[in-house]
């Protein structure tokens, strides 16, 4: 599985032997099918390749770490998402970060924002080891296209200010990717069950 990493961690010798991880979120098939044409008619009309290549995902968590590590890292996460239900996701339009990103919106942040505190006990892990901090989620997002230059994203976000895209899903797990840099292909390393939750999406 091909997967785009978003460039917070540190790169340089100081970080040799350090792979960088991703725990994301999937939409279900339908969402993602959705999202995945979305991303391809930007790639055509803004002439951007890397808006296609990437596929469709919620960051929950980007940090550095030794393979070593990961038996302790997956424990930790096993943990934190074996106490968290099941959650609905609300994609309600386009926003952008300036001059870079064009983006859908989540519309409830809080599961992620819980999600991240959970997760905190990561950020001790991997400090205590010599990585660098853990990049939590801040303001959850599912990426259109990134890294645009200006001109493109700001014709990009006049145009999506004028379009509109609701849709719905639910998160029933968490994925662990791994890559060895910043050009290297995504592995998944561990997959985590949340548990079952309220099924909420169209009450």
């Amino acid at each position: 599985m091909q997967q785009e990493l978003i460039q917070t961690t540190p790169s340089g010798d100081n970080f040799k032997g350090m792979n960088e991880y991703l725990l994301v979120v999937h939409p279900d098939d339908d969402v993602y099918n959705k999202v995945t044409a979305e991303k391809h008619s930007f790639s055509i009309q803004y002439s951007q390749k890397i808006a296609a290549k990437t596929k469709p995902h919620i960051t929950v968590a980007n940090f550095m770490a030794r393979e070593e590590m990961e038996e302790t890292l997956i424990r930790w996460i096993q943990r934190v998402s074996s106490q968290q239900k099941s959650f609905p996701v609300a994609l309600n339009n386009y926003s952008g970060f300036p001059e870079h990103t064009i983006y859908l919106r989540v519309q409830d942040h809080q599961p992620f924002k819980q999600l991240a505190t959970q997760l905190k006990v990561i950020d001790s892990y991997v400090r205590s080891n010599g990585c660098p901090p853990v990049k939590l989620i801040n303001r959850p997002h599912l990426s259109i296209a990134r890294r645009l230059p200006q001109d493109v994203y700001e014709k990009a976000m006049v145009d999506y200010a004028q379009k509109t895209f609701c849709e719905l899903f639910t998160v029933h797990e968490l994925v662990l990717l791994r890559r060895a840099h910043q050009y290297d292909t995504c592995k998944v390393i561990n997959i985590f069950r949340l548990l079952p939750g309220e099924n909420n999406l169209f009450n």
